[in-house]
């Protein structure tokens, strides 16, 4: 059973102001969107397209028109609005899983200096204590 994402709601109706890898995000997603609208027209192109090189061109061309224009007719305002609304909507799960990340990799971290037997910043503890009993 998929468990239901908490989802905040578009801050305004108006377009915020977004890096440019938080665009990439939104573009992505889509695409993505477009492109599962067409996947049936896709995959007979994809199909068609196996084992063809130059030829796919004319060999492939209604499967290819068909194609094109099933992402046209999708590709519009308002699946890229869509988009942009889905993308703050899982805002806070993108934010969950940036924490478990970090904190896995401080796990790991700990785990890394723990097995090697190395201080905080990365040197040895045992050279440390040789160089201690040096001085």
């Amino acid at each position: 059973m998929v468990s239901q994402v908490e989802r905040l709601p578009m801050p305004s109706r108006n377009p915020l102001p977004l890096s440019a890898g938080q665009e990439q995000q939104v573009r992505d997603m889509y695409y993505k969107r477009v492109r599962g609208y067409c996947a049936d027209e896709i995959k007979r192109f994809a199909q068609c397209a196996i084992n063809r090189t130059i030829s796919a061109t004319w060999a492939c061309r209604q499967e290819r028109l068909a194609m094109n224009s099933c992402m046209i007719i999708h590709a519009t305002q308002q699946e890229q609005d869509a988009a942009r609304e889905e993308w703050f909507a899982t805002r806070l799960e993108r934010q969950r899983q940036r924490e478990e990340k970090k904190k896995k990799r401080i796990e790991q971290e700990k785990f890394h200096r723990e097995w090697w037997g190395l201080d905080e910043k990365d040197k040895l503890k045992g050279q440390r204590k040789s160089l201690e009993r040096e001085e």
